[in-house]
């Protein structure tokens, strides 16, 4: 018998994550180096932790209401409103899903109809083309590059919108390459997006993570795109809960209910005890200025000092990333591929960093390194590194 007649054939048509292929051999490897998982080294503030385990002690292990919990979603409104001057009805606009991610499948499923098309900033996540195929859609890539800072431009959105374009995911702050859209660089693409009929799924899962001195900027600010736009976040990275796997999503209630549709036939909640966690996150913050967030934000922001000049200094180019917690040096100087120049540093030095072709073709000549991780483990990566691009010179 083969079983594989029975697997779903778009399946065999998706890759494994690329991400994942090095983590995997890096826990195997002794005296190895990571800069290649985007996971915060923090660990979730301990009133967080505090307020899941009295969950527990109090006897809150149920269901909650397919949306989340009232008191979450009003707390997420409150939030989005001062912190991103977004307003949302916790009512029948705002959804809590397992983590940002869940929020992009459901939004695939939701809108995305066999053949339909969506654009795909590239580079960008490994799971957003992924998920556009298993919704039975056509992923498009939109080719960013560093003479643009990996911006969105109006000319390459222009260039590839065709008869059946759906939908455009707005990955910024973006990973791999740590770019951000201004304000001024999202009113350039309006235009753009004014002129077609498109839904627009903005993943802001890194904005508490930006170092300019104005804070994020959301398509959604702009009226006419409030609507037509579904943003997703979550608690994973500015409040260092990877591991509880909850997020958010925010958006027009028609758009809203269709996702809870699907999320109430396959995850029905998310967990009650992150939801109760994440509620004291966001309390304690709007309290004292999200104190515990500004805290991991600086610590990032000195380590991507740290590893952005080292990078440089050594040959390395990469530009300034202004959002998230990873840097995209180019290693095309090399004349190896980026899958080439991962196996080799991993080998020869046991650092492990991320091709940038695992966020689609226009990643390669660069690799992704994550600053999630202590400067202790940076400074060492970087030593490694030196002596390894030194021996390719």
């Amino acid at each position: 018998m083969n079983v594989t007649e029975f697997l779903n054939p778009v399946i065999s048509t998706i890759p494994p994550s690329g991400i994942r292929k090095f983590f995997d051999v890096v826990n195997e490897m002794e005296d190895a180096v990571s800069l290649g998982v985007g996971e915060p080294d923090f660990v979730t503030p301990w009133h967080m932790r505090e307020a899941a385990i009295y969950s527990m002690e109090q006897g809150h292990t149920h269901y909650t209401s397919n949306w989340g919990t009232v008191e979450l979603r009003q707390a997420i409104s409150k939030y989005m409103k001062v912190r991103f001057e977004l307003t949302y009805d916790p009512t029948n606009q705002v959804l809590v899903t397992v983590g940002a991610s869940e929020g992009i499948d459901l939004c695939m499923r939701a809108f995305i109809r066999p053949g339909d098309e969506v654009l795909v900033p590239e580079p960008s996540y490994v799971s957003y083309s992924p998920c556009v195929c298993l919704a039975g859609g056509v992923p498009v890539g939109v080719k960013t590059n560093a003479d643009v800072k990996f911006k969105l431009t109006p000319e390459a959105l222009e260039e590839a919108i065709t008869e059946k374009t759906r939908a455009i995911i707005l990955p910024y702050p973006n990973n791999p390459t740590g770019a951000i859209m201004t304000r001024e660089d999202l009113e350039a693409i309006l235009p753009v997006l004014k002129k077609h009929d498109m839904i627009i799924i903005s993943d802001e899962i890194y904005a508490e993570l930006t170092y300019s001195d104005t804070r994020h900027a959301s398509i959604a600010e702009f009226p006419e795109m409030h609507d037509r736009t579904i943003v997703l976040s979550g608690f994973s990275k500015a409040f260092a809960m990877t591991g509880w796997r909850l997020g958010y999503a925010c958006g027009h209630p028609d758009l809203i209910a269709a996702m809870v549709k699907i999320h109430q036939y396959t995850m029905l909640c998310a967990p009650i005890m992150s939801q109760m966690a994440a509620l004291e996150g966001i309390k304690k913050g709007l309290d004292d200025g999200f104190k515990a967030v500004t805290r991991m934000q600086r610590a990032y922001n000195r380590r991507r000092r740290v590893i952005t000049t080292r990078l440089n200094e050594m040959g390395l180019d990469c530009f300034e990333p202004e959002g998230a917690f990873y840097v995209f040096p180019s290693v095309k100087r090399y004349g190896l591929s980026s899958q080439e120049f991962c196996e080799r540093l991993l080998m020869e030095e046991k650092v492990a960093v991320v091709p940038g072709t695992a966020f689609g073709p226009s990643g390669e000549g660069h690799v992704r390194c994550s600053y999630a991780y202590s400067i202790e483990n940076i400074y060492e990566a970087m030593n490694r590194i030196k002596r390894f691009v030194t021996r390719l010179k």
